[in-house]
C-alpha cells in the first residue's frame, strides 16, 4: 500500500499524460504505444513479475499480424505489450472507452472499441484495414473476458470472421501464470514467474464470402493450439515442453496445422 500504489500511480499519471499529449502530434499512436510498453515493463518490475518468452523467433520483425491470446488476468496486457516488439492495437469492449485517462489513452492511441450487443462489423473492418495499412498489428483476447478458473474458454467467432476478411496471418499466444499474479475478482497482486508462448502463424483460408461456420472453424483451430499449451503447462508438464514446437496440439490440428 505504501510503495506499490504510489509508484504505480506516479508512472501511470506521467506516462498516461505523455501518451495523451503525444496523440496531438502523432495520430498513428506510435509514441503512445512506446509509453504503453514502458508502463507495462514498470508494472511487471514493480510487482515482481518475471516473464519468460518462447517462440518469438517464429514471427518476422516488421510484419503485420493478428495476435490471439487467452485471457486469465489484467496482467496479460502488460505481459504481451512488454514482450512483443510490435506496434500493437487491441480490440476492447466499448465500456473501456468511458474510463478516465485509460479510455482517453486507448481512443487517442488508435485502439478499436466494439459494442458487443450491437457490433458494427463493417465499420470495425474499415478501421482495422486502416490500422493494417500503417503496419500495425492487432491483439485479440478471443474468450471475450477473463477466465474465472484458469481454463481457456471457447473462442468467440466474430473476430475470426474479421481475420478471414482481412487475410492476415494469425499468431496464437498462450499466456501462462498471470492468474497467480492477479486472478479475476481480486485486487491484491503476488510476485510470480509467467510464460508467454508464441506459436507459428496460421494463415486464414482465402474465402470471398466467409460464413459463420468458417469463422467458428478457424476459432476452434486457434483455440486448440492455445488451450493445449495452457492446460499442458498448468498440469505440471513443463519439463516435457523443451521447445515451443513440442507445445503444439497432437494430430492434424497441431504441428501440421500450425505451419499452414
Amino acid at each position: 500500500m505504501f510503495f506499490l500504489i504510489p509508484a504505480i500511480s506516479a508512472y501511470t499519471i506521467v506516462l498516461g499524460a505523455a501518451s495523451i499529449v503525444s496523440s496531438l502530434f502523432d495520430r498513428r499512436g506510435y509514441f503512445a504505444h512506446r509509453c504503453a510498453r514502458a508502463w507495462s515493463r514498470l508494472i511487471l518490475k514493480t510487482t515482481g513479475v518475471r516473464v519468460t518468452i518462447e517462440g518469438l523467433d517464429r514471427v518476422e520483425p516488421g510484419r503485420t499480424y493478428i495476435f490471439v491470446s487467452n485471457h486469465q488476468s489484467i496482467y496479460d496486457i502488460p505481459v504481451i505489450f512488454a514482450s512483443l516488439p510490435y506496434q500493437l492495437r487491441i480490440i476492447a469492449k466499448e465500456s473501456l472507452a468511458r474510463f478516465p485517462v485509460l479510455g482517453w489513452h486507448l481512443k487517442r492511441g488508435g485502439h478499436l472499441f466494439v459494442d458487443r450487443r450491437n457490433p458494427d462489423r463493417a465499420g470495425i473492418l474499415k478501421r482495422w484495414r486502416a490500422l493494417v495499412s500503417e503496419g500495425l498489428s492487432l491483439i485479440i483476447f478471443a474468450e471475450g473476458t477473463r477466465s474465472w478458473d484458469g481454463h481457456v474458454a471457447r473462442f468467440k467467432g466474430g473476430s475470426f470472421m474479421l481475420a478471414i476478411q482481412a487475410g492476415l496471418p494469425i499468431v496464437p499466444l498462450a499466456v501462462v501464470g498471470t492468474r497467480g499474479v492477479m486472478p479475476k475478482g481480486r485486487l491484491r497482486t503476488e510476485p510470480a514467474s509467467v510464460m508467454l508462448i508464441v506459436h507459428d502463424p496460421i494463415q486464414p483460408p482465402p474465402l470471398d464470402a466467409p460464413t459463420a461456420q468458417d469463422a467458428k472453424a478457424l476459432a476452434d483451430r486457434i483455440h486448440a493450439v492455445v488451450a493445449n499449451t495452457v492446460e499442458t503447462l498448468q498440469n505440471g508438464r513443463i519439463a516435457r515442453c523443451s521447445s515451443p514446437q513440442s507445445l503444439q496440439p497432437a494430430g492434424a490440428a497441431g504441428a501440421s496445422a500450425a505451419r499452414d
